[in-house]
């Protein structure tokens, strides 16, 4: 049986032309801080993927500096500034809402976008000065948050913002200074790139802590001998998700199909975050009275990979914390699917996951009840 992968927002396949890339980078012999011709070699791989990935977020490739993850950057960036209080939004990244667990939590509205005006009043209320996290996309609905007018916000009260655009990266465009943002968090596995490395930019003038010790890699940022060849993978993708943001149009075609199709055929579903806008790859489908878990099991028996909630959440039976941000009730908060579509997507795929899905609906319609 042919399996469907439809599971991008946990990891994107690896890209042809990126594993390329990192195959040449393994051919190369030397440690990037060496000072012999050898050395050199390995570092101007380095800084060429550097520039590849400050050319995706539309920054200067001293603005970056590389990590090991999205998690890891996301850490840096909250825990870096230690006299500041850290505000967040209900529905971030368990990176993020676990590196900070104190911080205040902005609400969200039942299509999942944060409330601009409660963010207001936690910043008039701070005892200090604040760094604001607030994320691009969301991971589980695909929701994009309105990270420029919470920007204009913070910034009027002296707060820094960082923005978590790891599920935003190739799926819309990016530019620090548009975004207003004073820190960014990119991760190389979301695009087609390895797992393993990620990356944060900094806006000029910014220096967090650093979290890890020891060498001066990344100019003492981050200690630690580079990941060259996982480096040279997140560049070549980082340039291949430049030149492929149009595809994004393709990608909201296919998952706006997907889901007319799984409503028409299971009208008790629902979508959520359907009332906003979202990147065009992610549908969040909720199924009430049904486990996400077992919709996931269903599927994958029937050879389609999809997820309940965030990968990283994986082996944890629980609701998903975004969802119950948005309104829903505990037993309903279980019982969604993440459908994520990416560069290897396409109708046969949405076709296939459809017919699973109603099959799967059909199947436990006619189930005794337990």
């Amino acid at each position: 049986m042919t399996r469907v992968y439809l599971d991008h927002n946990a990891s994107a396949p690896l890209k042809p032309a990126v594993k390329t890339a990192m195959i040449q980078a393994m051919d190369l012999a030397g440690n990037p801080s060496s000072v012999h011709g050898f050395g050199r070699t390995v570092r101007r791989a380095v800084e060429e993927a550097r520039a590849q990935v400050a050319a995706l977020a539309g920054v200067r490739p001293a603005q970056v500096f590389f990590t090991g993850s999205g998690t890891e950057a996301n850490n840096l960036a909250l825990r870096g500034f230690p006299g500041r209080t850290v505000v967040t939004s209900a529905i971030e990244h368990d990176s993020v809402l676990e590196a900070v667990p104190g911080a205040a939590r902005v609400p969200v509205d039942r299509d999942g976008v944060a409330d601009m005006a409660a963010l207001d009043r936690r910043l008039a209320d701070a005892d200090g000065p604040v760094l604001v996290s607030l994320m691009l996309a969301n991971n589980e609905t695909g929701v994009i948050q309105p990270v420029a007018e919470a920007a204009r916000i913070a910034h009027a009260r002296g707060a820094l913002v960082h923005c978590d655009a790891v599920q935003a990266a190739g799926r819309l465009p990016l530019d620090l200074a548009t975004l207003g943002a004073d820190l960014l968090t990119l991760s190389a596995h979301k695009i087609g790139g390895p797992a393993g490395v990620g990356a944060l930019i900094l806006a000029d003038g910014l220096e967090p802590e650093a979290l890890i010790r020891g060498g001066g890699q990344e100019k003492r940022r981050r200690a630690g001998t580079e990941n060259v060849v996982g480096i040279a993978g997140f560049g070549a993708a980082a340039r291949l998700a430049r030149e492929e943001l149009p595809d994004s149009a393709r990608l909201t075609a296919l998952r706006d199909a997907l889901e007319a199709s799984a409503l028409a055929a299971v009208p008790a579903a629902r979508v959520m975050g359907a009332g906003a806008a979202r990147v065009g790859n992610t549908s969040n489908l909720l199924l009430p009275g049904v486990a996400g878990e077992t919709q996931v099991m269903a599927l994958d028996l029937a050879g389609v990979a999809v997820s309940a909630g965030s990968a990283c959440s994986s082996g944890k039976v629980k609701p998903s914390h975004v969802l119950a941000a948005m309104g829903e009730s505990a037993g309903d908060a279980a019982c969604a699917i993440r459908i994520s579509l990416g560069w290897d997507s396409d109708g046969a795929a949405v076709e296939r996951f459809s017919a699973a899905y109603a099959a799967m609906a059909a199947r436990l319609a006619r189930a005794p009840a337990a």
